[in-house]
C-alpha cells in the first residue's frame, strides 16, 4: 500500500509508519496463518492508524499503538473462521503412498512466510526471529483461540506486560494472565518440540542438505534422498489431506505421484521460508518449466526430519519468484 499520504500530516504518518510494515506482515501471519490474509490485515491495519493518527497522542510508542490496532483488526477479521491446517494436524493417522490423492482446495491451510531480513539492527528481525515464524510453530498457534493466540503473541513474542496486553484488547489482567496460561498448556499438546536441533538456513550442514535434496530432485534420483530423511520424516502436500511418515514412505509417495520422468524435469531454486531452508520446485511442461511446489524444510544435525510441498503456485509471485523458467 502505498499510504494514502501525499504531504503533511499524511506524509508524516507515512514515514512514521513505513518501517513497521514487515514486522506488522510477521503478526498478523502468526495470528492468521495466511500469507494472503495478513498481507490484507496490515493494509487494514494501516489505513485504521492513518484515519485516526490526529487522535494518537504518544501514551504508547507508535510501534505499540500500531500493533494493538493490528492485533484488534485480526481479531475482527478471525471471528467465526476455523483454524488454517497442515494435513497433519487434521487428526489422522499415516497416510498410505500408494492410495489415491485426496484433494480439499475448500479448506483454508496454513501458508508459508517468505524470508525476513536479517539485520539484527532492524526492530522487525526481533519479532520475527526464527522460531516464532516457523510453520510448526504457526501451525499450534491455529490450535488456539484467537485470543489466546493475540496474548500469547503479544506477551512472548512482543514482550508486553500483561497490563499493555489487557488494554489492547480490552479486557482485565486477570483475563490475561489465564487466557495466558491456557494458551501454554494447549501448546505444550499441540505445540512443536524443542527446536534446539534445528540448523538454520545458512548453516553449513543446512546449506548442504538443501543442497543435496536438490541436486536429487534435479537429477530424479528420488532413491538419494533416502539418505537425507530422518527416520521418522513427515512429508505433507497441502491441498492434499494425506501426510506420509518415514523415508521409504516418502520415497514410494514421490514415484507414485511425481508427474517428472527423468532429470531435467524439475528445477529448484533455494530459497528461505519461515525461518527455514526452502525451494521452489518449477516442473516441465513443454518447452519451459512451470511454477508447481515450495518445499519449506525442517533440517536437524541429522537429516531432514520435515517437509511441507505446497501446491500453490500464486505463492510464487509473494515470494518474488517467476510463474516460469
Amino acid at each position: 500500500m502505498s499510504l494514502l499520504a501525499a504531504d503533511g500530516a499524511d506524509a508524516d504518518f507515512s514515514a512514521a509508519a513505513e518501517p513497521y510494515r514487515r514486522e506488522l506482515l510477521a503478526h498478523c501471519y502468526r495470528m492468521t496463518g495466511s500469507l494472503h490474509d495478513a498481507e490484507d490485515l496490515v493494509q487494514e491495519t494501516l489505513l485504521r492508524a492513518w484515519k485516526a493518527y490526529d487522535r494518537f497522542e504518544g501514551k504508547s510508542s507508535l510501534r505499540t499503538w500500531l500493533h494493538r490496532i493490528a492485533t484488534n483488526t485480526c481479531l475482527s477479521a478471525l471471528e467465526g473462521r476455523g483454524r488454517r491446517p497442515l494435513p497433519a494436524g487434521l487428526g489422522g493417522a499415516p497416510s498410505d503412498p500408494t492410495a489415491e490423492l485426496v484433494e480439499r482446495r475448500e479448506v483454508p491451510w496454513l501458508e508459508p512466510l517468505p524470508q525476513a531480513t536479517d539485520d539484527p539492527a532492524d526492530p522487525s528481525a526481533v519479532v520475527e526471529s526464527r522460531e516464532s515464524v516457523r510453520l510448526a510453530f504457526v501451525a499450534a498457534l491455529q490450535h488456539l483461540s484467537p485470543r489466546q493466540r493475540a496474548v500469547l503473541l503479544l506477551r512472548e513474542v512482543l514482550q508486553w506486560h500483561s497490563a499493555e496486553v489487557a488494554t489492547a484488547i480490552g479486557t482485565s489482567t486477570t483475563a490475561v494472565n489465564s487466557l495466558l496460561q491456557r494458551a501454554r498448556s494447549q501448546l505444550q499438546t499441540v505445540g512443536p518440540s524443542s527446536t534446539d536441533r534445528l540448523a538454520t538456513p545458512n548453516s553449513p550442514e543446512a546449506q548442504d542438505l538443501l543442497a543435496r535434496y536438490i541436486a536429487a530432485f534435479e537429477s530424479y534420483d528420488i532413491e538419494r534422498l533416502v539418505e537425507l530423511f530422518t527416520a521418522e520424516a513427515v512429508w505433507e502436500m497441502p491441498p492434499y489431506t494425506g501426510w506420509y511418515q518415514g523415508p521409504r514412505d516418502i520415497i514410494a509417495l514421490i514415484h507414485q505421484q511425481c508427474p517428472a520422468e527423468v532429470g531435467g524435469d524439475m528445477r529448484m531454486i533455494p530459497l528461505v521460508a519461515n525461518g527455514q531452508p526452502a525451494a521452489a520446485m518449477y516442473m516441465r511442461m513443454g518447452a519451459t518449466h512451470v511454477a508447481f511446489q515450495l518445499h519449506v524444510l525442517d533440517v536437524r544435525t541429522d537429516g531432514v526430519s520435515h517437509v511441507v510441498a505446497f501446491l500453490d503456485d500464486t505463492l510464487f509471485a509473494k515470494f518474488g519468484l517467476p510463474s516460469s523458467l
